[in-house]
């Protein structure tokens, strides 16, 4: 699958459009999380549980965005991009979307 942040691959046409495919998450934190970062705010410093937390997070819904994809017949997701909101308090959702496509 490819998949790009252009709104085209360079060197191929799009022969059919699928729409938008995505693929979400909601992941909540969790309390030893909480209780390292709450440390980190006072000496400073990367929240490395948080960051791993959120790069889980957005593999999970980048794949769950290609087997979208794929299940439609596209090779090809264009204008891929990646957006996040709170659910709920301690929770978020990471959402990949983008246009599948077929290229040749």
């Amino acid at each position: 699958m490819i998949t790009t942040t252009l709104e085209t691959v360079p060197g191929k046409s799009i022969t059919h459009h699928f729409g938008i495919v995505q693929g979400s998450t909601v992941r909540a934190k969790h309390i030893g999380r909480d209780f390292a970062a709450s440390l980190k705010n006072i000496v400073g410093g990367e929240l490395r549980g948080y960051s791993e937390l959120l790069s889980e997070s957005r593999k999970e819904a980048f794949e769950r965005m290609i087997e979208q994809a794929t299940a439609k017949g596209a090779n090809a997701i264009l204008n891929v991009r990646f957006s996040t909101s709170s659910v709920t308090q301690g929770a978020s959702e990471i959402l990949a979307y983008g246009s599948a496509v077929v290229v040749e």
